[in-house]
């Protein structure tokens, strides 16, 4: 890998964006993004994935040298399309991805922060889509994301002016769960993350299931698939686990199955 490090412990993978200065999403690093999930996915040791960047960023937006070397606007228009898919395949990955965002998300930054199933902040982040500043727009589905976190009006506002807002604004207009201190901010995710890691990945796995079809105004077709899922996860070991560790008041211990 040459722009992304992962490891895991704990059930928690950490995934660190490594290319500085800024973190800039290449079309290599997003790849490499997608080659680390393909190994994540099917491995029973990772529960719960945390997104970070290394140095002074989460990621300061898309790589701008690189569109200088992109020829032609279907060229921009698969870029814009292959960051999509991935994005999308997170939002639907069985195991939580969260992002610890500090420093700045900006532009795609910010956009793969959104393709998070949560983000965590530090107080002084800055999160923002400056791409109109550029004379261009986003395009890894930031004008989509967006304003499901903060509303029309606020995503509008972000990015026809291109201001970025800071963390503890984020957590005001619900882009962001929660605002730390910079110095705390990945102790607390993690925290979180190991409070994940011991829940049953088969409700983790339905949960995100059905928290997708809220996105698309599913409703209907959601509350069916959660009668159906209901009646799956009852009847897993993990379920039955659970069940009698309540009733015997002591921790579950869930192994996946």
């Amino acid at each position: 890998m040459e722009y992304l490090k992962w490891s895991h412990q704990d059930f928690v993978a950490t995934i660190t964006i490594e290319r500085p200065p800024a973190n800039a999403l290449s079309s290599g690093l997003l790849k490499e993004l997608s080659a680390v999930l393909d190994e994540v996915e099917n491995n029973e040791e990772i529960r719960v994935i945390l997104i970070h960047g290394e140095g002074r960023f989460f990621s300061a937006g898309a790589d701008i040298k690189e569109f200088t070397t992109i020829e032609s606007g279907e060229d921009f228009s698969n870029l814009a399309t292959y960051g999509q898919d991935l994005f999308e395949r997170m939002e639907k990955f069985p195991k939580p991805i969260i992002a610890a965002i500090h420093g700045a998300a900006l532009g795609g930054g910010l956009e793969l922060a959104m393709g998070c199933h949560f983000r965590l902040v530090a107080e002084n982040a800055k999160l923002g889509l400056p791409e109109l500043q550029l004379g261009l727009i986003p395009g890894f589905a930031g004008t989509q994301r967006l304003p499901r976190y903060v509303g029309a009006a606020r995503a509008a506002e972000m990015l026809f002016t291109s201001d970025p807002i800071t963390g503890l604004e984020a957590v005001q207009y619900g882009l962001a769960n929660h605002a730390y201190p910079e110095e705390q901010l990945l102790d607390n995710a993690y925290n979180m993350a190991k409070k994940i890691a011991k829940k049953s990945p088969g409700s983790i796995k339905a949960a995100i299931e059905l928290l997708n079809y809220g996105k698309s105004g599913q409703f209907y077709e959601g509350v069916k698939k959660e009668a159906e899922l209901f009646g799956e996860v009852f009847v897993s070991e993990d379920g039955k686990e659970g069940i009698s560790a309540f009733i015997e008041k002591r921790e579950p211990n869930f192994t996946g199955k």
